[in-house]
């Protein structure tokens, strides 16, 4: 998992406390997930936000076999911007997998057979 997760920082320093928290929070993903490729995690601080709402901004871009999910969570807080970020990146897996298994079981038209 340490080579496939990159996490970087923009106008923010990255704390040895931060990297661990997101570390532990992006084990659950790739255990849901093990097909990940790449993960790649960008902390932001928006310092000149006058309305002082949404300064913590987190991406995720998760990169599979096929597609590339990209997420991104804001809130006034980088903690609560990490978990909501990570439960995104959760339902986004879960969407992706349950849409293959429903295309997988979808027939075609052409595929039926044909009423007498």
């Amino acid at each position: 998992m340490k080579n496939n997760l990159i996490i970087s920082g923009l106008h923010l320093d990255l704390t040895v406390p931060l990297k661990k928290l997101v570390h532990d929070k992006m084990e659950k993903i790739f255990k849901h997930q093990e097909k990940i490729i790449r993960a790649r995690i960008e902390l932001d601080h928006d310092a000149r936000s006058s309305s002082h709402q949404n300064e913590f901004t987190a991406k995720g871009h998760l990169e599979l076999k096929g597609a590339t999910i990209t997420i991104s969570s804001s809130s006034e807080n980088m903690y609560k911007s990490i978990d909501d970020l990570i439960e995104k990146l959760d339902r986004g897996l879960r969407r992706r997998a349950r849409l293959r298994r429903v295309k997988r079981k979808q027939h075609s038209l052409q595929d039926l057979p044909t009423a007498a």
